[in-house]
């Protein structure tokens, strides 16, 4: 739609707007926001998480740290990740694991302060049988972000999956250069606001490249999370994997907390795992954003509740 095209690239840069973060903040808008993030402090995330494990929907949490560009500003991001991840082994939740973004891990400041922290994280994770999700982040973090993934791999960790973007023209190189690792990949379309040089722009394309990828990720033998809500992906991925007797231990769907709710609950009651991607926290203008971005039509449901906007 012609309005979708001119709102989107302005959520996108206010997203990276700390100004207006910080506005948000005073103008009431984190009640819009709670569509998108499920709570601003960990027990209420706990709590959330608990409620979807136990009607059999699994969960990544987030914690929506903004990026930072201290080591000792990495250092607090780090320290939480641990703390969340104690309170997941004392709520004994059976299907939580975590996602990280490495610029809350001060990639920016020092790489390998960056690193160390991501290891003691996942090292504390792998000692609770939980996964952890390096998000990737726009186009320049892509070969840092997949660099510091094969160093945790070839440190002997294998409690952690990395994400490619199917929109990004790289990306078959990126996953067929992995294929060594085995990983664990979860395929998005892309959040960012990308050149027409690096990204696709067509929608129908970018549907097309998300197909091939998974298929391509799941014959590698990689564990695969089809991180979809679009139907146009959904009906003819089930057909496929179907036809290819594809084990259903060997893929999940990944769907964001607050978009199409009855989703996940279906895909369960039809025997598939599907897993919500839940963001927490303070800082959640630029996930507000970023969302707003891929779906502009929810700027006008949520005005039509009057829900702070």
């Amino acid at each position: 739609m012609a309005g979708e095209s001119v709102l989107r690239p302005i959520f996108q840069r206010l997203a990276t707007s700390r100004r207006m973060a910080r506005l948000a903040q005073t103008r009431g808008l984190s009640r819009a926001a709670r569509r998108f993030v499920i709570a601003e402090e960990l027990d209420g995330a706990v709590r959330g998480a608990a409620e979807l494990n136990a009607q059999g929907i699994g969960v990544t949490l987030d914690n929506l740290a903004e990026s930072v560009t201290s080591v000792e500003a990495a250092r607090a991001s780090a320290a939480e990740y641990r703390r969340i991840l104690q309170s997941l082994e004392e709520a004994r939740l059976p299907d939580t694991n975590v996602s990280i973004k490495l610029t809350g891990f001060g990639i920016d400041a020092s790489e390998s302060d960056c690193y160390a922290l991501v290891e003691d994280v996942v090292r504390q994770a792998a000692a609770g049988g939980r996964l952890v999700w390096i998000d990737m982040e726009a186009s320049p973090y892509v070969d840092r972000t997949l660099g510091l993934y094969r160093r945790l791999r070839e440190a002997g960790l294998e409690n952690v999956g990395v994400v490619l973007q199917a929109y990004l023209y790289r990306t078959p190189d990126d996953l067929a250069a992995l294929a060594s690792y085995r990983p664990a990949v979860r395929i998005v379309k892309g959040a960012y606001s990308e050149p027409p040089s690096l990204a696709m722009q067509d929608r129908e394309a970018i549907r097309q490249a998300f197909r091939r990828l998974t298929l391509a990720s799941l014959a590698n033998g990689n564990f695969t999370a089809i991180a979809t809500h679009d139907d146009g992906l959904i009906r003819p991925l089930r057909q496929a994997l179907r036809e290819r007797a594809i084990d259903r231990s060997r893929y999940e769907w990944q769907m964001l907390y607050g978009i199409r709710p009855e989703l996940p609950r279906q895909l369960v009651a039809q025997g598939e795992h599907a897993r919500l991607y839940v963001p927490f926290g303070r800082a959640w203008f630029p996930y507000f954003m970023r969302r707003l971005a891929e779906r502009p039509a929810d700027i006008w449901l949520l005005l039509g509740r009057g829900e702070g906007l």
